[in-house]
């Protein structure tokens, strides 16, 4: 009888190395993530906005809770009166039209003025308003930068500056240019006269502190201001973008 061989023993399989950890790579595999997750809701919450009015802001619920309430309606740009349109651009961005997002010449005076101006464009004002918050804070404005752009290649400029009337404060509670109007004249904001449009954009960037109705020496000679840079955006082109 021939000897049974004797069986070979199959070598024990080995356990596979465990790979070294490499926080670098972790750290960096997950700041992937996290960005494309982030970004994901940002595209999200622009697209929203982008057809869907905004019912409320992050500072409109936090002086409602402040005043127990606060007045504001929205009204779409074609029942505004359009000098009222060019008036805020012309106190606010005269290079609406012009510019990205970000009116890099407007920052780099602001810059050689010692900081002593802003540089905020309207669209920058829109997306802090309506996704961020107010205060000055190296982080607000870093989101506000990101944020502006990609609003700009989504938004058209219409939609911005309508955006923009409709949730911008014009006096303590009074949110939006429907309520300012109401507020300050007794008028819809369809039937705005020129100095009424000017003196209302006037008093935007310090609507705590000036009145439209009851105009200081300087809300008067700033409204002048804008009422002529409002004719001289229309006349040279700089309102076409919103106006077409």
């Amino acid at each position: 009888m021939a000897r049974a061989r004797k069986a070979k023993s199959k070598p024990k399989s080995r356990a596979k190395a465990k790979k070294p950890f490499r926080p670098v790579r972790w750290l960096m595999w997950w700041g992937v993530r996290v960005f494309s997750v982030v970004f994901l809701i940002a595209v999200l919450g622009v697209l929203l906005w982008s057809v869907v009015n905004p019912p409320t802001t992050f500072y409109m619920m936090q002086e409602s809770r402040r005043l127990g309430g606060v007045d504001h309606e929205w009204v779409p740009l074609e029942e505004i009166a359009p000098v009222m349109a060019r008036s805020a651009v012309a106190a606010e961005d005269a290079n609406f039209c012009l510019h990205w997002g970000l009116d890099l010449d407007a920052i780099r005076t602001a810059i050689e003025a010692g900081g002593s101006r802003g540089a905020s464009t309207i669209s920058q004002q829109v997306v802090k308003n309506v996704y961020l918050w107010h205060g000055r804070s190296w982080l607000r404005k870093a989101m506000e930068a990101g944020l502006t752009p990609l609003m700009e290649a989504i938004w058209s400029k219409r939609r911005i500056l309508e955006v923009y009337l409709n949730v911008a404060e014009f006096d303590e509670g009074i949110f939006g240019v429907e309520a300012a109007a109401r507020h300050y004249f007794g008028v819809g904001p369809e039937a705005l006269t020129a100095t009424q449009a000017a003196r209302l954009a006037a008093v935007l960037p310090n609507p705590k502190g000036r009145s439209a109705s009851r105009p200081s020496n300087f809300v008067r000679n700033r409204s002048a201001q804008i009422r002529d840079g409002a004719a001289t955006i229309r006349a040279d082109g700089r309102a076409a973008c919103f106006e077409s």
